[in-house]
This record gives structure tokens, sequence and C-alpha cells, in this order.
């Protein structure tokens, strides 16, 4: 069915005539649809009759391929792929993996990613290397090993630790040629990171974030240049059946559309909550605060800092007490949304990573995670301040606001 399907991205797309600015690219999109439909039609059905371009929604769907073609231009991808969820697309991506291959990774890595790697070397024998990805030299040791993938995050979740993609990649080229780099992009988007121009052969989003940006959807976007691979990953997606369907392909368009409108109003309110936050003298994790250890390294390889921020009290209770006290801020896993979000990763999204684990990677036990929403600013600071105070984290002395 593969190679029946015309090139990604679509040899309509803007990107083969004038390539535009990346806000004007997510909202620009063209169609062969016979009445010129604005919004691209939904094709909600499981067959086609004859033997045409489709024949069944579990191989392709012309709602699932427009969806595919447009990722494909923004991430700066030759083809982008949709599927279920996030966890499906790291799923499909490594199933390239056999027994006995070794796999790097980071010791900051989210819950859900951890748990797969886990499952894949209890049980297919293979092996996983967890190190510290902002250290290159450390990466470089357990490249040695001459590992099939290299699996990264930068930001990370939830420390947000930045990993130098660039010569990461390039490293794990000369340890291997056939090693795969992987990069989940979803804590950045498209619109503020492009792992793909850094040297990775493999990105992945789950589009439940920031590109569907409303929560009321489930799906995952791969993304990658190399031809072959990407038909070694459809050949996955096809025979496993994790395509996504054609109703969450339509809400992930219409969502993706106002991707870059939603990234600047979320990224300027972060900004003045990390300030905040630094200024009450919590220790913050925010690469666009320049205590950040990585600041000048982000910077480097990313357009902007994210809407995603942690930070630590001191004590589990009292990180309790602070989300509970909040009103605006929903306590609940999962970002990207337009509404803000409060959680302790250790309890909720990271909750599956033993205690033993999480002491031995340095994860805080009283880490609460901020994901910042759309919301007027004030509203938001004013909510997060009225909180810290009823649960006893800050007091009001000398016309400031402070620790005890």
């Amino acid at each position: 069915m593969a190679e029946r399907f015309p090139p990604s991205p679509a040899p309509t797309s803007p990107r083969n005539e004038k390539r535009y600015a990346l806000d004007t690219e997510v909202v620009s999109t063209e169609n062969n649809d016979q009445y010129s439909a604005s919004s691209a039609p939904l094709y909600q059905t499981a067959t086609f009759k004859g033997m045409g371009e489709y024949d069944y929604t579990r191989s392709g769907n012309p709602t699932r391929t427009y969806l595919e073609r447009h990722m494909a231009k923004i991430m700066n991808a030759s083809r982008a792929l949709a599927v279920t969820t996030g966890m499906g697309s790291l799923d499909v991506i490594t199933r390239m993996l056999k027994p006995g291959d070794h796999v790097v990774t980071g010791d900051d890595l989210y819950g859900g990613s951890n748990r797969l790697l886990n499952y894949l070397r209890t049980t297919n024998n293979v092996v996983v290397h967890h190190v510290d990805t902002t250290n290159v030299e450390t990466v470089k040791s357990a490249l040695a090993e001459k590992p099939a993938m290299v699996l990264l995050e930068s930001p990370t979740n939830p420390l947000i630790k930045i990993a130098p993609l660039k010569e990461i990649s390039e490293a794990a080229h000369a340890a291997n040629s056939n090693c795969v780099v992987v990069v989940d992009n979803t804590m950045m988007s498209p619109m503020l990171q492009n792992p793909l121009d850094l040297g990775a052969d493999i990105v992945y989003e789950s589009a439940t974030k920031y590109l569907s940006g409303h929560h009321d959807l489930m799906a995952g976007i791969i993304a990658v240049n190399d031809s072959k691979l990407a038909e070694q990953l459809y050949f996955y997606i096809n025979s496993t059946g994790c395509g996504l369907a054609p109703f969450d392909c339509w809400l992930l368009m219409r969502g993706v559309k106002t991707l870059a409108v939603r990234i600047e109003k979320q990224q300027r309110n972060s900004q003045l909550v990390a300030e905040m936050l630094e200024s009450y003298g919590f220790s913050v994790n925010y690469p666009g605060l320049k205590s950040h250890p990585q600041y000048d390294l982000h910077w480097s390889q990313a357009r902007g800092a994210g809407a995603v921020l942690s930070f630590e009290t001191g004590s589990v209770e009292l990180s309790e007490r602070i989300i509970e006290q909040t009103r605006l801020w929903g306590i609940s896993v999962s970002f990207g949304c337009v509404n803000s979000l409060i959680s302790m990763p250790c309890k909720m999204s990271h909750a599956s990573i033993d205690p033993e684990t999480r002491k031995a990677r340095a994860l805080p036990e009283d880490l609460i995670r901020l994901c910042v929403g759309i919301e007027n600013p004030n509203d938001l600071l004013d909510d997060l301040t009225l909180a810290l105070m009823k649960a006893g984290a800050v007091v009001y002395s000398d016309g400031t606001w402070r620790r005890p």
C-alpha cells in the first residue's frame, strides 16, 4: 500500500514553492478536495471501493495522509507518520531493536518511556544504559558498546536538563554508523526545536501535548528523512494497526494550526512564573532563566524555552499542600494544554519508576512541575502565590514575598 502513496510532503505543499516562516507554515495548507474546501475533509471510513490510492484505513486514509504531509513540512522531515499516542510512537520505534541490542538513554526520562525500556530489558534482552546526557564524555563512554539506538530528551521531563543533541548525534554515528538517534521533542514542539536538523535520525512527539493543544485527543507523530527508515516504521504501523484514526487526524490538524500563537503566549507566561518563583527563593528548573546550568547550550539549539518548568520546595508534605491550594492550576498529568496544570511527578507521571531508582537518578520526591497555559499571567501569578502562602511555603515581609 505504501508504495502507491504520493511523496510526503505533498507536491502541492508550499515547501516546494516558497518557504514561509514557521508560524505561517503551520496554518498554510493545501489539499486536492474536489470542492476546494478550506478545511481538509474528514474521511470517516474504514474501507474504500475499487483499486485506487486507498483500500483500508489501517493502511492509509486521505485525512491521515493530509495530516502526515503537513507535519512533515513543519518538522523539516521528508516523511511523518501519525499513530495513536506518543508512547505508541516510541513502541513503533523500539520495534527496530533485537535481543542483545544496546540502547543509550538519559537518567531523567519520562516515566512511560522508562517503563517501556524496562520491559524491553527484562523480556526482550535489550541492554539499556541510563546515563547523564548533559555530559558528552559520559555518553561517549556508553557509546563504546556500539549501541543500536540512542534515545534522548531535551529538555528532559521533569528536571529540564539539556542534552547537546548535535554533539551526541555525531558521536553516536561515529561509534556505530548504523546507530539510530531518536529524540523525543514533545517538550519543545517543532516551533522551538528541530532535532532532525541537529543530526537525529528519528524525531517523535506526543501530539496529545502542544501539537493538539487542547487535551481532547491522543496521538503521536514520528518524523524521519531517510526513506528506508520511513518504510520500516510504516511497515510496523500498518502491520500492528496503530495508525491514527481519521477523526483524531482531523482534530489534530485543526489543533496544530494554532500552535504558534499558543506557544508564544505560553512561553511569555512561563518566563514570568519562573522569574517569580526564583525571586521567592526557590530552585527553579527552566531554560529561560540565565541561572539554568545549560542556558547557553539550550539556546544554541532551540528557539525558545518552552512552557514547562519545575521547582523544589524541600518537603513532600509542603509540595502536596501547595498543589492542593491552587485553583487555576489543575492537578493533572501531561502538559501542552491551553490551561495551566500542576503536578508532583514522583506521585503521578513518574510514579512507575520505583523509589530506589528515582533516588539513584536524583529525582526529588518533592519536585513540583508546572505546565503553563494561555491564561492571563497576573491571574496565574496571583493564584500560585496565594497557594504558596496558604501552604506555608512563602511569607510576605518588608514588602516582598520570600521563603520563611
